[in-house]
């Protein structure tokens, strides 16, 4: 499973990618906007700052919703870098724009994807990956992890390239029924990575090595 971080803070990027596990980065004009960045020429210069810090896959959003806008956008994007993946939204110029960017061995993410339906044409179009929102979902009492599920058995069983990325990752336990669902990559706040580190056990058990080291050294 791959691990990306759901930011466009630079600290939380550099803080996930030296703890050895970050595969990629998503960001969205929501993520943008929360650091204070904004003008065309900001945001592709910290989509450049964030391609600087990773190996690969950095999703970055269009903003247009028709076809030739979204064109246009995606191709600028691309330009930033090798690294960079287009975010393209579930909507109809956004399928159109899949294919068209698919053709061109542009990278694609299909974005705010909520049913099964939506992805099985998002993986015929040539999405490289697909964001459920599964958070989102949960939030409308709507299980998000079902729809995982779902859309992992649907690719396995037609043999879709597209990769299942899931999105809206709320907590640990999310993560961890990704994991077992069979999801290819979560994306998720730096809170939710970190938090696999935790365990009660674990630190009762350092603690007490520590203090029997102290002993056995005459501290």
């Amino acid at each position: 499973m791959k691990f990306f971080i759901d930011t466009a803070n630079l600290d939380e990027i550099r803080e996930a990618y030296d703890l050895g596990v970050l595969d990629g980065v998503t960001t969205n004009p929501s993520l943008m906007a929360k650091e204070g960045i904004s003008g065309d020429a900001n945001v592709r210069a910290h989509y450049k700052a964030i391609c600087d810090i990773v190996d690969d896959k950095v999703s970055a959003e269009v903003i247009s919703t028709d076809f030739e806008g979204m064109i246009r956008e995606g191709k600028e994007l691309a330009k930033i870098d090798d690294k960079i993946v287009v975010k393209i939204p579930m909507i109809r110029d956004g399928v159109k724009a899949i294919k068209y960017f698919h053709s061109e061995g542009i990278r694609t993410n299909c974005t705010l994807v909520f049913s099964a339906g939506q992805a099985i044409l998002a993986a015929k179009a040539g999405a490289s990956y697909l964001s459920p929102f599964i958070g989102r979902l949960d939030d409308i009492s709507y299980d998000g992890l079902e729809l995982i599920e779902q859309i992992v058995h649907i690719y396995q069983t037609y043999g879709f390239a597209t990769e299942v990325l899931a999105a809206s990752v709320r907590h640990t336990m999310h993560l961890i029924k990704c994991a077992e669902l069979g999801a290819d990559v979560v994306t998720c706040p730096l809170k939710v990575i970190t938090g696999l580190l935790k365990h009660p056990l674990t630190d009762s058990g350092l603690a007490t090595f520590l203090a029997d080291h102290a002993k056995a050294a005459g501290k």
